[in-house]
């Protein structure tokens, strides 16, 4: 299977929003995760209220069930998670969907699409969750 094919598998298993709807979302309560790495961030800027976490700590960190979890997950909470331009965070919201998190997306674009639709970014630099 190409990585094309993999990843619209992928993204076939989950629905995918736009900037404008993640806002809004997050707005009514979704937890927005920050995928990216600390350098970009630190160059880039933030979202502000997402949380940064890098792909590697993800699951663990998102696991309604698991002991490492953090303490804003539940199995109802709707996570849209963002990488830069939005591909790793496809893979990753279909993985969170497997282990418990149903509402999981990710955001079409990611975060140069957010910054590029004229959404609020703050400087950034936030060390991620590990």
């Amino acid at each position: 299977m190409s990585v094309e094919a993999f990843l619209a598998s992928a993204r076939a298993e989950i629905d995918r929003v736009d900037p404008h709807r993640a806002r809004e979302l997050q707005w009514e309560g979704a937890l927005l995760v920050d995928l990216r790495p600390y350098h970009n961030r630190l160059a880039e800027g933030e979202i502000e209220g997402a949380l940064p976490i890098e792909r590697v700590a993800l699951e663990w960190r998102l696991d309604p069930a698991g002991q490492h979890r953090i303490p804003e997950i539940t199995a109802d909470r709707t996570v849209i998670v963002f990488c830069d331009e939005g591909f790793a965070s496809s893979l990753a919201a279909r993985d969170l969907r497997r282990i418990g998190l149903p509402h999981a997306t990710d955001m079409i674009g990611g975060f140069r699409a957010w910054d590029q639709a004229g959404l609020p970014v703050m400087a950034g630099g936030s060390l991620a969750i590990s």
